[in-house]
């Protein structure tokens, strides 16, 4: 069995039913982490309604907050979530606004790891999540 998550009459992803429900898991804790709604909807008949709009302001602000993050344990516990997110957003068209600034100037400072790791510069670490996008993307039949 399968499910799709579809944005119009398109089939952006086609996961296992328990890839997507892990997925549909992760989309409401993000959400409730990041105060927004994902734009993904219900499961309903084995589909899910992507709505664009919505999906974007999502994404991009999964990916500052992903960023944003310097905490080791929560980067590496969202990063597959990231990429999947981003995966789905790169198959719908739309255009993401990938952060270019220093996470450790941010003034708000929460969930610090002590001792911190150092940031990746804006280009490595984007570099590498579009990698990891790119790789996850192959596996993600639609």
């Amino acid at each position: 069995m399968s499910q799709y998550y579809d944005l119009g009459d398109r089939t952006l992803w086609n996961p296992s039913n328990g890839a997507s429900r892990l997925f549909l898991h992760q989309v409401a804790v993000y959400e409730a982490e990041l105060g927004l709604p994902s734009g993904v909807g219900p499961m309903e008949n084995d589909e899910s309604a992507v709505e664009a709009a919505t999906f974007r302001t999502f994404a991009n602000a999964l990916l500052t907050w992903h960023r944003a993050t310097t905490h080791g344990v929560m980067a590496a516990l969202s990063e597959g979530f990231v990429a999947t997110v981003l995966v789905l957003a790169e198959r719908a068209d739309i255009e993401l606004d990938w952060p270019t600034s220093d996470p450790t100037t941010s003034r708000e400072r929460k969930d610090v790891q002590v001792p911190a790791p150092p940031a990746p510069d804006a280009d490595a670490w984007a570099a590498a999540l579009r990698a990891r996008v790119r790789e996850l993307g192959r596996f993600m039949a639609r």
